[in-house]
């Protein structure tokens, strides 16, 4: 699209999303309006939604329960003095958080994102163990390549380097642990390949000492690794592990939550509950940012005693449990069980899975990943070598927006997470746009 000369004047006096400006205008994107799944740009080009907005529309665009939620609200209350009370709407979320989680993880605090649930969970631990006698228990071991947040402390639990290194030296205490993806090429067996990565977690733990141990926190289905998808019984080796070193599990669910791995949270698909969960995104399908930390009560008993004794939770924000955004958040979850949306997420799952197993045939896809409505595809040069294909990623990058379709391009790996709300046709679609911008790129890169 053509820009004017006040946009493109306007885009110069702001900083897009781990992303050049001047690159960006070469080929700008400004998007007007969305509905559904589609969004429209400013000369009214259609696009194909295939990330959810950037896997947060759940529901998709403007979802009417959720817009009418928000506007029953503002006829109420739109803010509340968090250091005087607290709104009876955010007391609503909290249960209703509380009722659809894994048994046990029942306390809530509410925020207006995921970076900031990260935050609170890194810094709850912490006290956590002070105030249980415990106090040399302060590291945390995250894996590389995972992805936490923006934010300092969610930044050194990451394992991303180009994402956090020009803003180091970062935050100590925060050690990496290699995803089982790592090891694929060592081992023949991904169920022992994962075996392995798992008793590689509790080495490190080991090794380090676990009175200095605090947490364990991880991704169930890692993002910016390419939608990496452990096992089942991975993630039990990491329960069991924990339990044995007394060291507390966080899942990052800011991607996963909210019904799109095939369960309202992926650590229910996995079948293993965490400590705490942290949450965004989803939780309002994008209507107003959001998120939340989700505690086991045990741990949230930790912090209950006279005011003399200091054992609150030291950590706020002014715009957490806004009431606008609580609303929205009830009404996603009343959606999401209504129409039973999680279950219908891992049917729709298997339907959009078989047609990227398709794009095999082109000679360059190595593997599809993912649960439900939340998959990877990895692009490789070819299927001997398994080597990475970036320049195939960038070339489709702009091929698929070409073609009206938006996706996660990384660049040797593109992801899809459609909206919950969607029909086999709408995915139907969206595999044909793929395949149309895969032929286009490969053109593109010479293949």
């Amino acid at each position: 699209m053509k820009l004017t000369q006040r946009e493109e004047m306007l885009l110069r006096r702001t900083f897009l999303d781990y992303r050049q400006t001047k690159d960006f205008l070469q080929d700008p994107l400004v998007i007007s309006r969305a509905e559904g799944m589609s969004y429209w740009d400013r000369d009214g080009k259609r696009y194909v939604d295939g990330i959810g907005g950037i896997f947060v529309a759940g529901l998709g665009h403007r979802h009417p329960r959720v817009i009418d939620a928000v506007r029953a609200q503002m006829d109420r209350l739109t803010f509340a003095p968090p250091l005087h009370g607290i709104a009876d709407v955010t007391l609503d979320l909290v249960e209703k958080l509380g009722s659809v989680a894994p048994a046990g993880l029942t306390c809530v605090k509410p925020f207006s994102g995921g970076s900031e649930s990260v935050e609170a969970a890194l810094k709850l631990v912490r006290q956590y163990w002070k105030q249980a006698g415990r106090p040399g228990k302060y590291k945390f071991v995250g894996r590389y390549q995972g992805f936490h947040g923006g934010t300092f402390g969610a930044m050194a639990a990451s394992g991303t380097g180009r994402r956090k290194t020009a803003f180091e030296p970062q935050m100590p205490g925060f050690l990496k642990a290699w995803p089982p993806t790592h090891f694929r090429d060592t081992f023949a067996d991904w169920d022992e390949c994962n075996r392995f990565a798992a008793r590689q977690v509790e080495d490190l733990i080991v090794s380090e000492d676990p009175e200095t141990v605090a947490g364990v926190i991880v991704e169930p289905i890692g993002n910016t690794g390419g939608i990496i998808t452990p096992t089942p019984e991975y993630y039990r080796m990491l329960r069991e592990t924990c339990d044995r070193h007394h060291v507390i599990l966080i899942f990052d669910e800011i991607i996963t939550g909210y019904g799109r791995c095939g369960a309202m949270f992926a650590s229910q698909a996995f079948g293993t509950t965490p400590d705490i969960i942290c949450g965004g995104k989803g939780l309002t399908s994008g209507v107003i940012p959001a998120g939340a930390m989700i505690v086991r009560q045990e741990m949230a008993d930790a912090f209950w005693g006279d005011a003399a004794e200091g054992r609150e939770f030291a950590h706020g924000h002014t715009f957490a449990g806004h009431p606008l955004a609580c609303a929205a958040g009830i009404a996603v979850i009343d959606e999401l069980v209504e129409k039973e949306l999680p279950a219908r997420a891992e049917v729709l799952g298997r339907h959009l899975a078989a047609g990227l197993e398709a794009l095999k045939r082109f000679g360059v896809v190595r593997e599809v990943r993912g649960r439900g409505l939340l998959r990877g595809v990895e692009l490789v040069k070819d299927t001997a070598s398994n080597a990475p294909f970036p320049e195939l990623g960038a070339a489709l990058k702009k091929t698929s927006l070409a073609n009206g379709l938006v996706l996660r391009v990384d660049p040797s790996w593109f992801a899809l997470a459609p909206a919950l709300i969607a029909e086999e046709s709408d995915l139907d679609e969206i595999i044909g746009l793929v395949e149309k911008s895969m032929v286009q790129a490969l053109k593109a890169v010479g293949r």
